[in-house]
């Protein structure tokens, strides 16, 4: 008994001075561990998926995430996403960011894919999300008449007819996705941006990019806007024959509209609204939002309204302001 009550006094100084020395008990490595284990349970590893049609920029795309330390797999085999995904979960492998492109170039991707990831979403460990883009047809023929590379779906067609066959062969996957991006009038290096955007750490950043479009409704509303905002309802410069050549930018054109109470109105309502709403998209992580202003041909209301906008908003906390006019 004197022998072992004497042993239990020494663990417990033992211990009592591991402690005292900084150096980890049996106790803290065991909180560490399973502080860990929570983590990745939560899916704070990252695991992003990169599909979608050909020529909608998915090559720009992970190039964008590999400079921010993504590991990044183009054209991988369908049958080898889990074992990528389980090597990404694993602590010594040092692979915490992983992104790869997979798409129609591989034989299997249509049948095999929707099943693989199902599976994946149900792994622990591992939180992966599933990113399509897209664009318009003409887009697509245009880039592909560009970069003059043939699309995989058109061995022995047109383009064009590549392009429907892919759309509709990859539906079902599109309606799969977590998020899913219109690259239609996007540069590469806008492209770039928004990835870039999209994937910094949110606690390192928390902030949004709120794009500001203003648009002519003759020229169809942006494919990727998220909010939508008529003003056609406002005066309109177009029927003062001084103003017609005129665009929502020029001081003449801000004190025509400014003169009617409707505008004023419109515009204080929609500011209040916005500056509610966008700190609500901040919280929940929204990483780029796009409003969109549109007047019939994009020329003066829309975007005179967008350049007040942007004075209006700027100075919301993690909010970052672009203003594009599409149609002036």
């Amino acid at each position: 008994m004197t022998t072992a009550s004497g042993t239990h006094g020494s663990a417990r100084r033992t211990s009592r001075a591991a402690s005292a020395t900084g150096a980890p008990t049996t106790r803290a490595v065991a909180r560490a561990s399973r502080a860990k284990s929570s983590a990745l349970a939560r899916g704070t590893r990252r695991f992003v998926i990169l599909t979608g049609l050909s020529g909608s920029g998915k090559t720009q795309a992970i190039r964008a995430l590999e400079d921010l330390g993504y590991f990044c797999i183009d054209n991988l085999p369908t049958q080898l996403i889990p074992t990528i995904a389980a090597l990404s979960a694993r602590e010594d492998t040092g692979l915490g960011k992983v992104a790869i492109v997979v798409d129609v170039r591989e034989r299997g991707f249509l049948a095999e894919f929707p099943r693989v990831y199902r599976k994946l979403k149900a792994e622990p460990g591992v939180n992966p999300r599933l990113i399509f883009l897209e664009a318009s047809d003409s887009a697509l023929v245009r880039r592909f008449s560009e970069t003059r590379r043939p699309h995989p779906l058109a061995a022995d067609r047109s383009v064009s007819e590549g392009i429907a066959e892919e759309r509709r062969r990859l539906d079902s996957i599109r309606a799969m996705a977590d998020l899913i991006l219109d690259t239609s009038n996007m540069t590469v290096h806008e492209l770039r941006d928004r990835f870039m955007q999209m994937s910094r750490d949110r606690r390192a950043r928390a902030e949004i990019v709120v794009n500001l479009v203003s648009f002519g409704y003759k020229n169809g509303v942006p494919m990727d806007a998220d909010l939508v905002f008529d003003v056609r309802c406002l005066p309109n410069p177009h029927f003062v024959e001084r103003l017609r050549g005129l665009t929502g930018r020029d001081a003449a054109v801000v004190r025509y509209m400014r003169r009617s109470p409707a505008t004023r109105e419109f515009i204080d309502r929609l500011a209040s609204f916005l500056k509610f709403a966008l700190p609500q998209y901040v919280h929940e992580g929204k990483s780029y939002l796009t409003v969109a202003i549109g007047c019939t041909g994009g020329r003066h209301r829309s975007v005179m309204i967008a350049e007040t906008l942007r004075k209006s908003l700027a100075g919301i906390k993690g909010v970052k302001l672009r203003v594009q006019h599409r149609d002036s």
